[in-house]
């Protein structure tokens, strides 16, 4: 359930200076000159497979959320809220809108990758209902390093 007061949408081209500010404040990783410049987030906002979401309290963007799909499986990743926000259940209403939205794609499997040193998002995705995987091992491959 939404906090009152707040509201979820879509998250639009104006409010990337607003989520660059929630990821610097919570510490989440950022690449400016790579996938998450401007460039990159506003053609990333037109993709079909991405669920970009933002909480707003009034005009202010107090919470966000990256999630995208492949068809498959729905990931969730960037779950950014704003220390005076915190607590009250933005980052839960967020995830739960990023499922629901899932859901309706016919999408019932859901992943989150979390930063390693986030206790708070680890311990909010146990409450909810997700299980940390420990036979599976992330890797990646980058074309340029600030990707």
């Amino acid at each position: 359930m939404l906090p009152q007061g707040l509201t979820i949408r879509p998250m639009a081209a104006e409010d990337y200076d607003a989520v660059v500010d929630l990821w610097r404040i919570g510490d989440l990783p950022f690449r400016p000159t790579g996938r998450d410049s401007r460039e990159e987030i506003e053609r990333q906002l037109t993709e079909p497979s991405s669920v970009y979401l933002v909480a707003t309290a009034g005009p202010a963007v107090v919470g966000a959320v990256l999630g995208t799909h492949d068809g498959r499986k729905g990931w969730i990743n960037r779950v950014a809220v704003h220390p005076k926000w915190r607590g009250i259940g933005v980052a839960v209403a967020l995830v739960e809108e990023v499922e629901r939205r899932f859901r309706s794609y016919g999408i019932g499997v859901y992943a989150a990758l979390i930063e390693k040193h986030s206790s708070a998002s680890r311990s909010t995705f146990l409450k909810m209902g997700y299980r940390r995987l420990d036979h599976i091992q992330y890797f990646a491959k980058k074309v340029r390093d600030d990707m």
